[in-house]
């Protein structure tokens, strides 16, 4: 493997933001940028209008303006600036007051946990930051993020007799996701069962006037932070999504928030050979032909890390996954992605990614500092972080060696900062790759119709279990008397059976089986 030339002349370093990105083992062509200039001045014309607060959700008539949250002077006009900097005050504000005691919980204790209620990004991006920056956090954090009746019992458990002291945060744009509804009202049970108020362990993140700030208003919540609706959820880990749980957990925002406007600053250049973004994006489009023929496994080499690639899975995949063009063109655009962490992996699916199928490529994500403190050689002269360094270059060349195409991204070590700057590249990649293929990359039609699907699944379970009788009946028969699909009928049949809602006898076949209420 001889690429000293390639890599020496493409690598891309920011020395002070301690960050690099090497391409060199994408093989891209010699000419490729040339000869998708008029792409790339496209790419660089959208963003920057996109920036400038045009209407870029065409769909939802919305501007888009998650880049406008770590710089708020780039805010359109003062209206906007003030939404961003008027609620950052104040939630610096409130966790200054819960941490000093100024704000307790009702028995009189200071608070001295978390627990944040949410879906999507309402919950992803607060994860991925606890992980990765929160080893020394003011409050234990815990999360409700599924509507999974065993998740959220085993939540509460592990919360136990410190449910007393925890404040909530329920975090939801609309107040309409059901999930997120769903865990509020799971966990106003579970204090309620305790003997507790749950609204004045409550505070809520929300659109102004939405079915959650009106409920948290009529229950007298500890407060209300404002989300905005030009920030996407899956873009919103630096809005008061993220925010409120960061100064909540005492982690440094303003930091987080530099990062991410440093990154920013970098990848608004209107100069390929200097943007890390638009190579990135551009990297990608090579590699899936346009079309997302690749998917996209991420693998960063540290531990704090682990939730980086699922981060990374919404925000690239309902950004991309698009069946239709800007054009209205049936496109099915979007690129898969998928990972854990090094070297783990390695001992996972590694194997196939080395010898199998040859549908994707990687990216590395590299972590230069092993640790804080000194090291012990676990071999003569060799540590744990010396192996890891290995496994990631050792993994790196077998996989080129197979024909296997990689991205290796580098930072210094995981500090606030350098994750803030992190989610900034992969945020301005994806809005670079979405004008490259002239895709929305701001709304979720998919999201919307599985939704929409969901409810009439739930308002066929309440038919269903109010046709239940002593006498037992089929899926056929029950489905004929409703006039409804006997597939559908069947599966809830087979929920209700097995929640306590009816009673099932098996036969040879589901088409035999009886259900009795």
């Amino acid at each position: 493997m001889s690429n000293w030339n390639s890599y020496s002349s493409s690598l891309l370093r920011y020395a002070d933001l301690g960050f690099s990105l090497d391409l060199s083992l994408m093989e891209l062509p010699s000419d490729f940028y040339a000869s998708n200039d008029a792409k790339i001045q496209k790419a660089f014309a959208d963003i920057a209008a996109l920036e400038a607060g045009e209407i870029v959700n065409p769909d939802e008539g919305r501007m888009v303006g998650h880049y406008w949250l770590r710089n708020a002077d780039l805010a359109p006009n003062a209206e906007i600036k003030a939404q961003i900097t008027e609620p950052l005050a104040q939630l610096k504000d409130f966790a200054a007051k819960v941490h000093a005691g100024d704000i307790k919980a009702p028995n009189g204790s200071l608070f001295n946990s978390l627990l944040i209620v949410g879906i999507g990004g309402s919950a992803l991006g607060p994860q991925l930051v606890t992980d990765a920056i929160g080893k020394d956090t003011k409050l234990a954090t815990y999360y409700f993020d599924n509507t999974d009746p065993q998740g959220i019992d085993n939540v509460v458990e592990a919360i136990g007799a410190d449910l007393a002291t925890t404040i909530v945060v329920v975090i939801s744009k609309s107040g309409g996701t059901a999930e997120t509804r769903n865990g509020m009202l799971e966990a106003k049970a579970a204090f309620e069962k305790a003997g507790l108020d749950f609204a004045k362990q409550a505070c809520a993140v929300t659109g102004e006037g939405s079915k959650l700030y009106n409920y948290a208003t009529e229950q007298g919540f500890l407060t209300t932070f404002p989300m905005e609706d030009w920030v996407g959820g899956r873009t919103s880990v630096m809005s008061t999504v993220g925010l409120v749980p960061m100064a909540l957990q005492g982690l440094d925002i303003d930091q987080f928030l530099a990062g991410a406007a440093a990154m920013d600053e970098k990848t608004r250049v209107q100069d390929v050979t200097a943007n890390a973004g638009l190579q990135l994006a551009l990297a990608w489009y090579n590699e899936g032909n346009g079309k997302g023929e690749k998917d996209m496994v991420i693998l960063p080499y540290k531990d704090s890390l682990v939730l980086f690639s699922k981060y990374l899975q919404q925000l690239v995949m309902e950004s991309l996954g698009k069946e239709l063009d800007l054009d209205g063109n049936v496109v099915n655009q979007g690129i898969a992605v998928y990972g854990n962490k090094g070297s783990t992996d390695q001992h996972a699916y590694v194997q196939q990614l080395r010898d199998g199928v040859h549908n994707f490529f990687t990216t590395f994500v590299e972590v230069r500092k092993g640790r804080a403190g000194d090291s012990i050689e676990v071999e003569e002269g060799v540590t744990t972080g010396d192996f890891l360094q290995g496994f990631l270059r050792g993994t790196r060349k077998a996989l080129f060696q197979s024909g296997r195409r990689s991205v290796t991204i580098s930072i210094d070590e995981v500090t606030p900062f350098n994750l803030g700057v992190l989610i900034g590249l992969f945020e301005r990649a994806v809005s670079y790759y979405a004008s490259l293929v002239n895709i929305n990359a701001y709304h979720q039609p998919g999201v919307e119709a599985g939704k929409k699907a969901a409810g009439e699944f739930l308002a066929l379970l309440k038919q269903v279990s109010g046709s239940l009788t002593a006498d037992a009946q089929t899926a056929d028969q029950i489905a004929s008397a409703l006039s409804a699909d006997a597939e559908e009928v069947y599966h809830c049949l087979t929920h209700l059976s097995e929640n306590g809602g009816a009673t099932a006898t098996f036969g040879a076949t589901p088409a035999e089986d009886t259900f009795v209420a």
